[in-house]
């Protein structure tokens, strides 16, 4: 007799046919930190990646934090590591616009499967590990970026210190539908401390058109103490309503799927003592060496190059770069340099022997 699987475990079925396919959140276990595992003095106006890949933080001047990867998570959970935010300038008072956001975007062909803006639009479910010092009430903000519309739903930390799950369901929105591309649709969006512009109103809980007074009301000020901290992992969004005992577990992927999806979006060549090669070039000149390098990302990648070389010589620079259009698969790079390499030869681009060496290529949201 054949053995069904799925006859097994009729309970279960839902997990297991998840399995082929991959969360719709990356890196939702925090286990890819390209840019390094912390990021201190975070200030000012501060928009964009910080330590765990695809993760981005959203400060206007509101005190001043530390983001890190770090070796904490709940017990019994697969989980390993959490993105933590420390709060090392404190700020009492924030002004009327400040505020801090912990994001992660999407692009809008990677959201089609809620079918927004139609009349069989889906519900989503949030759910996320948690920990702070701070108790108290947060925001979890769902933002459509395509339509300006937005639904927000408060949570609370109740035991300081202690890894909470929490599970969010929002409703499904029949108007405004996600662009079919790969800009920017919607962002998930924790709000963790804000002025008055984001405050003053009543919290959105259905979806409509964004007004800011109503995005942020009855959050905390995780920056009015510098004893305070913040630490998230385990996140997953799911289609549908669940609630705590409803909801699939956390979708682990391996490593190295991770990474290639995070690399979609950042990728980094270089940081060891080793001298890394980072690509095959051709001297164009003796003061110009041109390379390529197959990549796959989001768009057109904007790129640094920190202490590179070329065969061991004098630091270069990147001068200019082209990339495939649209697929983004060739970096084109031309690199300034004086080697002393006659023209028409070949030679490497390589890091120099430090830790600092990098090509770092980025297609962010």
């Amino acid at each position: 007799m054949a053995l069904t699987l799925h006859g097994t475990v009729a309970d279960n079925t839902a997990v297991l046919d998840r399995r082929s396919a991959k969360p719709l959140v990356i890196n939702g276990d925090m286990q890819i930190a390209q840019r390094g595992t912390s990021v201190t003095g975070i200030s000012g106006t501060s928009l964009g990646y910080k330590a765990c890949d695809r993760w981005r933080i959203d400060l206007t001047g509101i005190g001043e934090f530390t983001a890190a990867q770090t070796a904490s998570a709940p017990d019994n959970t697969g989980l390993v590591n959490s993105y933590r935010l420390d709060c090392t300038t404190a700020e009492t008072s924030p002004g009327a616009s400040e505020y801090l956001l912990f994001s992660q975007f999407y692009e809008g062909q990677d959201v089609q499967l809620f079918k927004k803006g139609t009349s069989y639009a889906e519900k989503m479910t949030v759910a996320f590990w948690v920990k702070s010092n701070k108790t108290g009430t947060y925001v979890l903000e769902v933002d459509d970026n395509d339509n300006s519309r937005n639904i927000n739903q408060a949570y609370t930390i109740s035991s300081a210190n202690t890894w909470e799950k929490k599970v969010l369901s929002f409703a499904a929105d029949t108007t405004g539908t996600f662009d079919n591309d790969n800009a920017n649709s919607m962002r998930l969006r924790w709000w963790l401390a804000a002025g008055s512009d984001y405050t003053s109103g009543t919290l959105q809980t259905a979806w409509g058109s964004t007004v800011s007074a109503n995005r942020g009301v009855g959050i905390v000020n995780l920056a009015d103490s510098t004893d305070n901290d913040w630490s998230i992992t385990g996140i997953q969004l799911e289609v549908g309503e669940f609630d705590a005992n409803s909801i699939a577990p956390f979708q682990h992927e391996s490593f190295g799927d991770n990474l290639r999806r995070c690399e979609r979006y950042y990728k980094q060549f270089g940081g060891n003592s080793s001298h890394e090669r980072i690509c095959l070039v051709f001297m164009a000149t003796t003061s110009q060496a041109r390379g390529q390098i197959p990549i796959s990302m989001r768009a057109a990648p904007s790129i640094e190059a920190n202490n590179l070389q070329i065969e061991g010589t004098a630091a270069v620079t990147v001068n200019s770069v082209a990339v495939d259009q649209p697929s983004a698969r060739i970096a084109a790079i031309n690199f300034n340099c004086d080697t002393g390499i006659a023209a028409g030869q070949g030679a490497q681009a390589q890091g120099a022997n430090n830790t600092s060496a990098r090509l770092k290529l980025s297609a962010e949201l």
